[in-house]
């Protein structure tokens, strides 16, 4: 049995907030420093990202986008065998927030949160691909809700603190969710996962966990961009390429190639790196920002809307994570 991806949906905030709107907040609620005009989007690509509204969780999102993908396939929320939330978000540290999406969407099947930076819904997807080829479900959603918004750092002293603070003006909330049901051919076809765990401090959210659970300091994104993509152009290319020899294909098979965008240079170099054709690439930055884990199933969901992928279609996934993770996974539509 194989586990195919028959229903793809995003969830965007309607909220947008331009590069130029961050560099004003930041030079207005910081009393040290005043970054320089235009900066975020010369370093990034991105012109726009989306904010939630205050009243929103991140279960709300990804509820907003499990009910596009259930409603394409006409499945009730009751149809579900298995929900889960791959989020680097959570609206709580316990319970599970996949307990709070299936209350809100009225699942009653069993639910967990599968967690691993920005690779976590592809993770999450993992899992219930593994699930359904070993018969243990027969229906699962993956669905995100990815809540940034709520970690970055708008007060900053001096240029240190606001190049540490820098990879949270990047990011964008959003949800995304896929259906994945048991299927006699087709689906996902390969998967690879890899990761470099002694780079884990390169980027962090520390707070909430046993080594910081209180100060409100560590609320707020830190991370040191150059480090994290030397860490991923060091490590990254192998598990790809490997992929590519495994399966006998070329990127010239996949309809779409689905890569994790952090900015766009940083996207170009890995395209090169990897000899990834440009006409492949959904490119869903510049208006959309780094939505995290949100981004491979929104690059998915935008390719269907454009029909550049439909069924029968093959598509690549191809995940970077903080941690460092690296993750790939090839899938007939």
């Amino acid at each position: 049995m194989r586990a195919r991806i028959t229903a793809v949906a995003a969830h965007l905030p309607e909220r947008t907030v331009t590069s130029a709107e961050v560099e004003a907040r930041v030079a207005a609620e910081s009393t040290g420093y005043r970054p320089h005009p235009t900066i975020v989007e010369r370093m990034t690509g991105i012109r726009a990202r989306h904010v939630m509204r205050d009243d929103e969780q991140a279960s709300d999102l990804a509820v907003a986008a499990a009910r596009g993908a259930l409603a394409r396939r006409a499945v009730a929320p009751a149809g579900l065998d298995l929900l889960i939330f791959g989020s680097a978000s959570q609206d709580l540290i316990e319970p599970a927030t996949a307990h709070i999406v299936a209350a809100k969407l009225g699942a009653v099947c069993p639910v967990f949160d599968v967690k691993n930076a920005c690779n976590s819904f592809l993770n999450g997807l993992q899992m219930a691909d593994a699930l359904i080829r070993t018969g243990q479900h027969e229906r699962v959603l993956v669905c995100t809700g990815e809540s940034p918004s709520r970690a970055i750092r708008w007060n900053v002293r001096d240029r240190a603190q606001f190049v540490d603070a820098f990879a949270g003006y990047t990011l964008s909330d959003g949800g995304a969710a896929m259906l994945v049901e048991a299927a006699p051919d087709g689906g996902i076809f390969y998967r690879d996962f890899a990761a470099v765990s002694s780079a884990w401090d390169i980027g962090t959210l520390p707070a909430g966990g046993s080594m910081h659970p209180r100060d409100p300091d560590f609320t707020y994104f830190s991370g040191d961009g150059r480090r994290l993509k030397d860490a991923f152009v060091a490590s990254g290319p192998e598990i790809f390429l490997t992929a590519l020899e495994k399966t006998g294909l070329t990127w010239d098979d996949f309809a779409v190639i689905a890569v994790h965008q952090v900015t766009l240079p940083y996207l170009e170099v890995l395209r090169s790196i990897l000899g990834i054709p440009s006409d492949r690439l959904v490119v869903t930055l510049p208006e959309h920002g780094n939505v995290a884990s949100a981004s491979l199933p929104l690059q998915v969901a935008t390719g269907l809307a454009e029909g550049r992928c439909g069924p029968g279609d093959r598509v690549a996934l191809i995940g970077l994570a903080g941690g460092v993770s690296l993750g790939v996974m090839f899938a007939e539509l």
